[in-house]
């Protein structure tokens, strides 16, 4: 048993992912303002969690990341597996004609997961064990026009995620990739509040965190949440781009 670290320590998918792993280990949730974190450790706690610690993150001052995960293994110990859980939907419409909005959904979505990951890989590459879960999205793999600011961070992190899972075969670190498809929570609320209608096969964060959570166990190295999503992307490749900017509003 080692440590489940949460980046994104108040993420809906995140902490019910770690809910499902935290029997037996401890947890250290990582967010921007850890003080707030009393509820989620109560239920971490709850789960089976040894103990729970909370350390401040901010995700987009990306120079504190390398110190913050060495911190992190200099005082918890090795790393069972972190979930790389944070992230920002943003506003489509505005990020259309907004620059600096634009780039902040670049910055927190792709940019500030690659200063995560790549110090993360280094730390885990280092004790030779543990899992790195890495939250992409049906978004990335086709991007649609009505959202392509943040599809194309999804796309850009499935493509990294995908490349190191590649090069850290072999080195006894294993990431685990997760598709999910629109999720209804959180993240969402404002969404759908505003008039959008959930997309077919949608799926709740419980949902997710099963679905990870199962893969997890049985090392997989990619899951689709629901599982058919799969056939669905794989023919989303193929639809003419015509039909395709008619469809993806």
């Amino acid at each position: 048993m080692g440590t489940i670290v949460l980046f994104g320590g108040r993420s809906e998918i995140g902490v019910a992912t770690a809910v499902r792993l935290a029997a037996g280990n401890a947890v250290v949730l990582a967010a921007r303002r850890p003080d707030d974190l009393a509820v989620e450790s109560r239920v971490l706690q709850a789960a089976g969690a040894t103990r729970v610690h909370t350390v401040a993150f901010d995700a987009d001052d990306v120079s504190s990341h390398p110190g913050l995960i060495a911190s992190i293994v200099a005082d918890h110990g090795p790393i069972e597996a972190a979930i790389i859980a944070f992230g920002i939907l943003g506003d489509a419409a505005r990020a259309e004609t907004d620059v600096e909005h634009a780039l902040a959904i670049a910055h927190t979505d792709y940019y500030a997961q690659i200063s995560v990951l790549t110090p993360l890989a280094v730390a885990l590459r280092e004790q030779g064990s543990g899992t790195i879960i890495v939250y992409s999205s049906i978004a990335g793999v086709r991007v649609r026009k009505g959202n392509y600011v943040y599809g194309s961070t999804k796309a850009g992190l499935d493509g990294f995620a995908s490349g190191l899972a590649d090069a850290l075969h072999g080195s006894g670190v294993h990431l685990l990739l997760a598709r999910p498809g629109f999720v209804i929570g959180a993240m969402t609320r404002d969404l759908m509040a505003s008039g959008v209608e959930p997309a077919p096969m949608s799926v709740t964060a419980d949902q997710v965190a099963d679905a990870v959570a199962t893969a997890y166990r049985k090392r997989r190295g990619e899951v689709w949440i629901p599982g058919r999503l799969r056939a669905v992307a794989f023919a989303m490749r193929f639809v003419p781009r015509a039909i395709w900017r008619r469809l993806s509003r």
